[in-house]
């Protein structure tokens, strides 16, 4: 709800509270964006779920999973050719998660779940014509409902945090804009980039994430997940390499 009241505001702000009627009326945007609100919640909900029953390694492994499902999603529906420096960068990635994967089996379909909801939300903003704030702004107001609705029945059983002290209350509204603005960037990127581009980028959060816990929170590490990592830095690195590559490639050719 935090995130339908910024959402607004920030559409009024720049007129475009219009534009987000029109696509509410429009059956072409109101079916893709239902179905995107669908799998973001679905990746919201089993992403909560998940950290507050302690299968924190599980989420992280979804978002590790995510790009190479991003990679094949561009690949197989929207038939983008990759580049052999590519190829070999998401090959070295795929080894690296696969060594995670495989020591965490008994929550792998968390992790399944969370990669590849987020993988089709991000596809289906890519193939909805509508800008990155209005689509997200349909989203929220879809999925606002059956939200209040859990709330409701949540008060009913004693399960609001809500109101209960002054910390946890700012912290809940904060989140809104902490929700909103990763979202709309995103869906500005989806519709932008490449989906290949796109999913090997979605590596630095997993990779920052890793970075805070190892560094700020003093994370022990197994041997495998430190050849994994080392594995999907290397990926990022050859990512990187060729898109530099490629750019002064192009600029030369402008030139």
């Amino acid at each position: 709800m935090w995130s339908l009241l910024l959402i607004v505001t920030l559409l009024a702000a720049r007129r475009g509270l219009a534009p987000l009627i029109a696509a509410l009326r429009e059956r072409r945007l109101i079916m893709p964006l239902a179905a995107s609100a669908l799998m973001i919640a679905i990746n919201w909900l089993t992403y909560v779920w998940a950290v507050n029953h302690g299968h924190v390694v599980a989420t992280s492994l979804g978002y590790f999973l995510n790009p190479l499902v991003n990679v094949a999603l561009g690949v197989l529906v929207l038939k983008e050719r990759l580049r052999r420096p590519q190829m070999l960068a998401i090959g070295v990635a795929a080894v690296g998660v696969t060594i995670l994967a495989a020591a965490a089996l008994t929550t792998l379909w968390i992790s399944l779940t969370l990669a590849f909801s987020f993988a089709f939300y991000g596809l289906l903003r890519k193939l909805t014509p509508v800008a990155p704030m209005t689509g997200l702004g349909v989203e929220t107001l879809l999925l606002t409902p059956p939200s209040i609705a859990y709330l409701i029945w949540e008060a009913g059983h004693g399960g609001v945090s809500f109101g209960q002290d002054a910390g946890t209350t700012a912290l809940l509204v904060i989140s809104g804009a902490l929700t909103t603005v990763p979202l709309v960037l995103f869906a500005m990127a989806a519709q932008r980039l490449p989906m290949a581009t796109l999913g090997i980028l979605q590596y630095l959060a997993p990779m920052l994430q890793f970075f805070c816990g190892v560094v700020l929170f003093g994370e022990t590490l197994s041997h495998g997940q430190m050849i994994s990592f080392g594995l999907i830095w290397i990926a990022l690195i050859l990512f990187a390499t060729d898109g530099v590559r490629m750019a002064r490639r192009n600029r030369a050719a402008t030139v």
